[in-house]
């Protein structure tokens, strides 16, 4: 009867389920309800009553009853005692998986409080399936071999041991060592939970707990001190007060007796204020510790969540793309490098297994129907130029006008992603060798060009006659060149050092630009641009970059400068900071956030422009950039409101008289009359989802065109490669430049460290195109255009160009 109440309570769990005849088909019972308490773990009630009844019940034979599990060798199974790893005890136990698997035989590891598993003892040494932390599990003995440990429902194990004295053996050093770790816990700031507190700052806290100590019984002594003498002090005062003295002499000894009472009690209450403050101190210092090792805590569970979400996403988007995943119960899959490592028939799948992912990433074959032939080795520079370039000569030869609009549609390829960026925390993007899956067939070049696409608000300021009007078309533009990236998430290949971009539309736009990769640590790109219509564009660009996990920060560096030809107006500006969200899990997305101060260096004027970061928790429209145009009194003339990706409109702010009759903004409707539109984004081209979502400017700016430099992005193989769909051959050229590059860069340094030596001059590396020099305006050293490109272009002398590629 005691056992049936018994098995009542626990209910049938995964014991019952592996064993024959053994409760239903329902999942293991993780929440363990009430009335365990009756047959607490250790206590040998379990084990007792189920002897009573007459030998185990319905789960006790599970472990030798076939089921899903194998059956454990005759000896060895059971826990060891205390092993030479220095653990409290260690041995092989049967954990609950799935229904598909059952148990399965893992080594159990208890040690400091935390109970640890691996799938073989060889194991130990770089992996670690899971850690319980005892101090706050519950364990709860379910039949004769079986037992569960739960923290509170974020782990479960269902465990089973060999034998109902195995069984025992497990619970009673659980419990032992889920006693010592509470106590520990409850005692001091050094409590098991608190296990990966660095001994540094251990030592460091110990160390000022015990100079605060020695301070405050140093001020013990001396108030032991001062209340001695103090008494005496009055003793003495007393005794003169005996005395047959003058009555001066009296009213004098009396004074000195109660500033000496006075000077007593103070030097006590001083005392007593420092002990209080070294309590203070020591119980503060623990809590300190504590709230410390909870975040460091919650920070490796977060670390561990998001690991365990990359590899989830990358399985679900392998399957949705089609990648073949052989299942680990494939025929002919043991010999696999993945099963080689296992030991015993037992470990040849785990609930980890449902999540395992690979350090290379998984490229998958490309489909045959995108019409490129596939070579079988890696390529040269030169041959790959004429084979992959013929399909624009002649289109340019037919109509030199006529620009493309599309490009071959992105390849669907598969890719591990946290296999590439778990490596990547924390360091400078351009330092880190990425595959071109990461990238869109433009380089970093030609997306500074792109800047230009909304050229005619310039055109439209440089026939301003008010100064503050032609700053809210310079304002205009400047937001302008971030609509480009709303949908961009991928990263343009970053130049060559000496490699250059132009774009030549002076007949049809009025305009022209340069732009060339002027260093390479840190990467810095020079671009000049100037227009018939009447201004000239100018600029230096320094990329940083930063992966914090959940996202990418881009940080662009230098100053941007246009100056309009008739007036003189000299505006400057730098640009704002562009984050990249959800890198490892979930759909990527933009956002720019910061403030832009642009700077009439003429006139005085100033334009203002915030751009307002996304919030969860904000009523206001997304990308939101508002802006004030200010005199150089700091007088309101125009504001700004718009977004970044789609539009901004100018208000013309007329002052008021207020009630109190200072000045006031002009009404919300007189506001609305004096609205102007200045800048609109243009569509998308038809089907841009499937061409990197390029605008109709940016599906132009790497058509090959005839008489470039040879330093030109559109030479540039391993990105002609990856427009082309053929991204294997496109990593494998990637490597071939990047390699060339490291050659000439420690070619450079080799001869500058040999001129070092002999005393002789050296000359560092120049751009071509490009010289460095200080900028009157700014006062920064800033590469500024030298000319003679156009000359070269036109006599097509390119002597003097680098072999890049």
């Amino acid at each position: 009867m005691a056992a049936t109440e018994l098995r009542g309570v626990v209910g049938p769990g995964p014991a019952a389920i592996a064993a024959p005849g053994g409760g239903g088909a329902g999942p293991p019972a993780v929440g363990g309800g009430g009335g365990r308490g009756d047959a607490g773990p250790g206590s040998g009630v379990a084990s007792a009553t189920a002897v009573a009844a007459g030998g185990p019940g319905p789960g006790a034979g599970g472990v030798a009853a076939g089921g899903p599990g194998s059956a454990p060798p005759a000896a060895g199974s059971g826990g060891s005692g205390a092993g030479g790893s220095g653990s409290a005890r260690e041995g092989w136990l049967f954990k609950w998986t799935n229904y598909i698997k059952g148990y399965q035989r893992r080594w159990f590891v208890l040690s400091n409080g935390l109970l640890s598993y691996y799938r073989s003892k060889a194991e130990m040494r770089h992996t670690c399936r899971g850690t319980i932390n005892l101090a706050t599990a519950n364990i709860t003995v379910e039949d004769s071999c079986n037992f569960i440990i739960s923290n509170g429902g974020a782990q479960t194990y269902h465990l089973k041991a060999s034998s109902e004295v195995e069984r025992q053996r497990w619970v009673t050093a659980l419990e032992l060592a889920k006693a010592k770790a509470v106590k520990m816990l409850a005692e001091s700031d050094e409590s098991g939970d608190e296990e990966s507190v660095s001994q540094t700052d251990k030592t460091e806290l110990q160390n000022t707990l015990r100079t605060l100590s020695s301070k405050v019984e140093d001020l013990s002594t001396c108030n032991d001190l001062i209340a001695k003498h103090g008494t005496a002090l009055q003793r003495s005062l007393s005794e003169l007060e005996s005395l047959k003295l003058p009555a001066e002499s009296n009213e004098k000894i009396k004074q000195v007796n109660e500033r000496a009472t006075l000077f007593r009690i103070t030097s006590n209450a001083m005392i007593n204020a420092c002990r209080d403050f070294l309590m203070l101190a020591q119980t503060h210092s623990k809590k300190w510790q504590k709230s410390l090792q909870y975040e460091r805590d919650q920070r490796i569970r977060l670390e561990e969540t998001l690991e365990q979400l990359a590899k989830q996403h990358n399985h679900l988007e392998r399957a949705f793309r089609g990648a073949t995943v052989l299942p680990a119960n494939t025929p002919g899959s043991a010999g696999s490098g993945k099963d080689q490592c296992c030991s015993g028939k037992g470990d040849m799948s785990d609930e980890d297994d449902e999540n395992e992912f690979f350090d290379a990433p998984e490229i998958i074959t490309m489909p045959e129907n995108l019409g490129h032939k596939r070579t079988g080795s890696n390529i040269s520079g030169a041959s790959s130029d004429i084979s992959l370039d013929e399909q624009y000569k002649h289109q340019l030869e037919e109509t030199k006008k006529e620009k493309r609009t599309r490009i071959p549609y992105k390849p669907n390829y598969s890719l591990n992603l946290w296999s590439i960026m778990k490596n990547c925390i924390g360091k400078e993007l351009s330092k880190i060798p990425m595959p071109v899956n990461f990238n869109e067939p433009l380089s970093m070049l030609q997306r500074l060009t792109e800047d230009l696409e909304y050229h005619e608000l310039l055109d439209r300021a440089a026939k301003c006659e008010n100064s503050l009007e032609q700053l809210c078309y310079v304002a205009a533009f400047t937001v302008s060149s971030y609509s480009t990236t709303v949908f961009r998430t991928s990263k343009p290949f970053n130049p060559l050092l000496g490699e250059t971009f132009e774009l030549d539309r002076l007949e049809e736009n009025g305009y022209r630009s340069l732009c060339e990769q002027v260093s390479h640590h840190p990467p810095a790109a020079a671009h000049h641009a100037e227009s018939k219509n009447g201004w000239t564009l100018r600029q230096e660009i320094k990329i940083t970059s930063k992966f914090r996990g959940k996202y990418l920060s881009i940080m662009p560096l230098g100053t941007i400068h246009c100056i309009f030809h008739a007036t003189g107006h000299h505006y400057t500006w730098k640009k704002v900071t562009t984050t990249v969200h959800n890198i490892i899990v979930g759909k990527l997305w933009i956002d720019q956030s910061g403030e832009i101060d642009i700077v009439n260096h003429k006139t005085g004027d100033k334009c203002n422009l915030k751009f307002v970061p996304y919030s969860y928790f904000s009523r206001d429209v997304a990308r939101k950039v508002t802006g004030e145009v200010t005199d150089p009194s700091g007088k309101v003339h125009f504001a700004l409101l718009g977004t970044w990706d789609e539009k901004m409109d100018c208000f013309k702010v007329q002052p008021a008289s207020g009630e109190n009759g200072g000045d006031a903004r002009q009404r919300g409707h007189e506001a609305e009359e004096s609205r102007v539109m200045l800048w609109k984004r243009n569509p998308l081209p038809k089907n841009a989802e499937n061409m990197y979502y390029f605008s109709e400017l940016a599906l132009t700016l790497n058509a090959w065109e005839g008489g470039t430099a040879p330093t030109d992005s559109r030479l540039r193989p391993d990105q002609r490669l990856m427009e082309n769909g053929r991204w294997d051959e496109a990593n494998a050229e990637k490597q071939r430049l990047e390699e060339k590059q490291r050659l000439s860069r420690k070619k450079r340094e080799a001869e500058a460290m040999k001129a070092t030596e002999d005393g002789t001059p050296y000359d560092p590396y120049k751009a071509l195109w490009f010289e460095r020099k200080k900028d009157p305006v700014t006062k920064e050293l800033t590469h500024v255009y030298r000319g003679e490109y156009w000359e070269c272009k036109e006599k097509q002398d390119w002597g003097s160009c680098p072999d890049i590629f």
